[in-house]
């Protein structure tokens, strides 16, 4: 009798080799490196360990997230933490102000938690970082990744009015899957939040993680959904796991298949497509502004 037990080990899938990252090089990157380490500034690209920081710090491009580092939503692929966040900070704006005029980045990615305990979900302290980074580093260009404000259109018109550069919303994955990987989230929700963002006349853009188990045809009909709202901007990456306690990977979306997609959007009026297994939702943003 065999009583091995290694078939009900699980066995994770290596990752491919599409997934390979080059190490950090460059004088730009080497300049921004040694400036945060230096004043202990805080960015997303590092925390986050973004496989492309230094693309991006070399191109002038970081990524920030405000209102604290405590989420008050349970993704099933965040690995950020959940749970009661502290109370916002309202020095918090000009701090990360000061860090884009020291790190003297081109382009500003901001993001944030969800802080659905506050009652305008954290839009005031969005829209003075939008005004403080204007006033300290005005050369600056900015983009901001925000929550979807549980569908309170009085809080997005807060961030709206500050106007930034380009305002981004990640719908995430495919109708069928929003359940499962944005728990609290709801996918004709972002979708109404893009159509304002895109009826007030500002610049807008989301992005798609594939591999969680979504099939072809829901993919395409995601980049119709986005299309269909007006979205300009498009990212298609590829979804990593966490950590074990997150969703597994599914499938491991080719280059080709990407490239595949990407054509298939451009046929759909979107200004720009980022499509790859390493594209993440700031990936090249600094391109995005137009």
């Amino acid at each position: 009798m065999n009583t091995s037990t290694e078939e009900s080990i699980p066995v994770r899938t290596p990752k491919p080799k599409w997934l390979r990252v080059k190490l950090p090089t460059g004088e730009n990157y080497k300049k921004v490196r040694s400036l945060v380490d230096e004043h202990k500034l805080h960015t997303i690209c590092e925390s986050g360990n973004c496989p492309n920081m230094g693309e991006c710090w070399g191109e002038g491009t970081a990524t920030f997230m405000i209102l604290g580092n405590i989420c008050t939503r349970s993704c099933g692929f965040c690995a950020v933490a959940t749970g009661r966040p502290d109370a916002a900070d309202p020095f918090e704006p000009l701090r990360v102000a000061k860090s884009i005029q020291l790190m003297q980045v081109k382009h500003a990615v901001i993001t944030s938690v969800d802080r659905d305990d506050l009652p305008d979900g954290g839009a005031n302290i969005w829209a003075e970082t939008i005004r403080s980074v204007r006033r300290i580093s005005p050369g600056t260009t900015m983009e901001t990744l925000i929550p979807d404000f549980m569908g309170k259109w009085e809080n997005l018109q807060i961030v709206m009015d500050a106007a930034p550069d380009i305002i981004s919303h990640n719908l995430e994955t495919v109708r069928r899957l929003t359940k499962q990987v944005r728990i609290q989230a709801k996918y004709d929700r972002s979708l109404e939040l893009l159509r304002r963002l895109k009826q007030a006349g500002l610049k807008t853009k989301s992005g798609v993680m594939l591999g969680l188990g979504e099939t072809e045809d829901e993919i395409l009909e995601t980049i119709e959904d986005l299309a269909g709202v007006g979205v300009d901007v498009l990212t298609l990456g590829q979804y990593l796991q966490p950590t074990p306690k997150h969703l597994p990977v599914a499938k491991f979306i080719t280059p080709e298949k990407f490239a595949e997609y990407r054509e298939f959007a451009l046929t759909k009026g979107y200004r720009y497509v980022e499509s790859g297994p390493l594209v993440r939702s700031s990936y090249h943003a600094e391109k995005h502004v137009f």
